[in-house]
């Protein structure tokens, strides 16, 4: 039963298969057959390269070329194409087909002629031909198609065949296409060389005697070659050539001249890409419109100029914006790099700070350390400050705060030039800017054999202006640049102010703080008491729980906001007055040991009052220093000093 299935089966396939072979096949070339034979063109519209319309119309006659894939306007005016379109043309014609057609040797027996069907003197001949017109050889003959009326119904055109032996009825469709606007025609952009494809930008005012800016990119940054040597502002010029590249033209001039704005240009504006550049020559701009007596001209209006680009006869006029005029214009300043310094945040190595200006001031400089063996590779890596003392002793080495380092070299990477003051300073400049002894000098010192930078900061006499000089050891540089005073004031030559904020190391996790006492020395008034479980617990409740687990978390890792120089003092000079400690703070420590048994050490720590909303002294004796607090900290010990005497905190009225 089994063998009689599969036979029956193997049979079908058969005959299924010899089926789709013998027949199906046939259908389908005999379909393929067929749409050729209403194609109206065959294998020489395959490959057009050139393509003329000749119209009766006025002005409506064009001529399209092919250079590799892009079209051309040739004709009435030198022109890019717009793509789109010439490439819907030439489907058009590929893709024509006719719905009917008859012999035009037949039209006698008819007593009819061409001239009945409008073929005679054709209102539009469309002439295409294959193969790279500028090549010579290889060209074929070129294919020449009429089109005549339109039929009765107006649907359907007449056009007569390349051998003129048929005249085929297709549908209208095809002088659609061909009767396409020539502003529709014509590609609408200027500059065609795109952000991403540039290298190179010249701006040339004033034609071959005027002032020329050639900017060059290498990599991924932007750097001036002329009139200058300098760095300039990749964002910038970005933006300036999308600006470029979004300029259209507003109108043509019917007649192209001889000559025109590329002979007697104005502004000379070239882009550079990849094998190819374009230049776009600005001549005289349109005289404006005649105002009404009393009216001022309105300045946010773009300015018309008669313009033609390199390569090109046809002559436009182009609406310039005035803000891209003046960014064209004084291209050495607005395309400048602002920043003042270039370099890799994680390449410094060491940062010396000095002043030149203030010779008692001894020099430091931050040194990164390498990271330590137990430490994660994506940890910051430590720092230390190198204080350089004086006579026959070495120099003297303090943990640095990584935030306050990592925020110097951040604003040393921000720093921009309000404006660029001079690129080729006269003695007298440099002396007028307090370079020949700087406020500060700051060295940046960088790991793979990169040169160190060094940046000089002076200033004007009157310090009315602060200003910028980076170079290296041996030369100071040509550039000069005013910036924010700010920038000075980040630069303080204190150990103390790029020390570690860490006061004392943090307690081990295994111990605890058992109790907590704040007496207020003047009035010898207990504020808090509070003893801790070991979980942490607090009895009696503090009237502020988060504030006391605030100065509970703060005693076991000590952290100051500054430090202040001269060691422990019995009272602090701050606001003009000598302050006295106001408060005390007692906190015991239990530590364990070996064999169960616990230790208990106490740490004292003193509080001057609030002064202001963010400044309060601490100080340790045993530790011998005194800091400012952080906000946080100040704002929990006023909760629990001055929280009941607040006016704002007024008690519950009784019911």
């Amino acid at each position: 039963m089994r063998t009689k299935v599969t036979l029956v089966l193997i049979f079908l396939n058969v005959a299924l298969f010899f089926f789709i072979f013998k027949f199906e096949r046939q259908w389908r070339t005999e379909n393929r057959r067929q749409e050729e034979r209403r194609r109206v063109l065959g294998p020489e519209a395959a490959d057009i390269r050139s393509l003329e319309v000749t119209t009766t119309a006025p002005g409506a006659s064009y001529r399209l070329v092919r250079t590799r894939d892009t079209w051309s306007l040739v004709k009435p005016l030198e022109w890019p194409a717009n793509d789109r379109a010439a490439s819907s043309i030439i489907h058009e014609l590929q893709l024509l087909e006719h719905e009917t057609a008859f012999k035009v040797a037949d039209l006698e027996k008819s007593s009819l002629s061409l001239a009945d069907y409008g073929l005679e003197k054709p209102k539009i001949i469309v002439a295409f031909a294959s193969g790279d017109p500028k090549a010579g050889a290889g060209i074929k003959a070129p294919t020449e198609l009429r089109i005549g009326d339109t039929t009765k119904d107006g649907k359907r055109l007449y056009i007569l065949s390349p051998d003129r032996q048929y005249v085929h009825i297709v549908n209208r469709s095809l002088v659609d296409s061909l009767s396409v606007p020539l502003d529709q025609l014509r590609a609408d952009s200027l500059l065609s060389v795109r952000v991403f494809e540039a290298r190179s930008v010249l701006l040339q005012t004033d034609g071959a005697t005027g002032v020329r800016v050639r900017l060059r990119r290498e990599g991924t940054r932007w750097t001036f070659e002329t009139p200058i040597l300098a760095r300039a502002s990749k964002t910038d010029i970005e933006l300036t050539i999308n600006r470029l590249n979004a300029l259209r033209a507003t109108a043509f001039s019917p007649t192209p001249t001889s000559g025109g704005p590329s002979a007697t240009a104005t502004f000379r504006i070239t882009i550079e890409g990849n094998n190819r550049q374009e230049t776009l020559f600005l001549g005289e701009p349109l005289p404006s419109p005649a105002l009404p007596a009393g009216a001022k001209p309105d300045l946010s209006k773009p300015v018309e100029y008669l313009a033609q680009l390199d390569g090109r006869s046809a002559i436009f006029t182009v609406a310039m914006p005035r803000d891209l005029l003046d960014l064209l214009r004084n291209a050495q300043e607005t395309l400048r790099e602002k920043r003042i310094l270039d370099f890799d945040p994680t390449a410094v190595t060491a940062i010396a700070l000095s002043a030149p200006a203030q010779p008692k001031e001894a020099p430091l400089t931050l040194q990164r350390l390498e990271p330590t063996a137990d430490q994660t590779a994506n940890a910051a890596p430590p720092w230390q400050v190198v204080v350089r003392a004086s006579g026959t002793q070495g120099p003297r080495t303090l943990p640095a705060d990584r935030a306050a380092v990592q925020r110097l070299i951040d604003q040393l990477s921000l720093a921009s030039a309000k404006l660029f003051k001079s690129d080729a300073p006269t003695n007298a400049d440099v002396e007028e800017w307090g370079f020949n002894s700087p406020l500060r000098e700051i060295t940046l010192t960088f790991g793979a054999g990169q040169p160190p930078v060094v940046l000089r900061i002076g200033t004007a006499p009157n310090r009315s202006a602060y200003y910028a000089r980076v170079g290296t050891a041996t030369d100071a540089g040509n550039s000069i640049y005013e910036i924010n005073p700010d920038l000075e004031r980040e630069l303080p030559l204190s150990p103390l102010a790029w020390r570690d904020r860490t006061v004392t190391e943090p307690l081990p996790p295994a111990a605890r703080i058992s109790t907590v006492k704040l007496t207020d020395l003047e009035s010898h008034q207990v504020l808090l008491e509070a003893a801790f479980t070991p979980q942490g617990e607090a009895t009696p409740a503090p009237r502020d729980p988060p504030a006391v687990q605030q100065i509970v978390a703060w005693v076991r890792a000590l952290r100051a906001k500054t430090f202040v120089g001269g060691g422990f003092t019995e009272k602090v000079s701050a606001a003009g007055d000598d302050r006295p400690w106001r408060y005390q703070l007692d906190a015991t420590i239990v530590l364990p040991s070996a064999g169960g048994a616990e230790q208990t050490a106490v740490r004292t720590l003193l509080f001057t009052e609030r002064l202001g909303g963010s400044q309060q002294y601490a100080g340790a004796k045993e530790l011998d220093t005194v800091f400012t607090l952080e906000q946080p900290l100040i704002d929990a010990l006023w909760s629990l000093t001055y929280g009941p005497r607040d006016p704002g905190s007024r008690p519950a009225p009784k019911e």
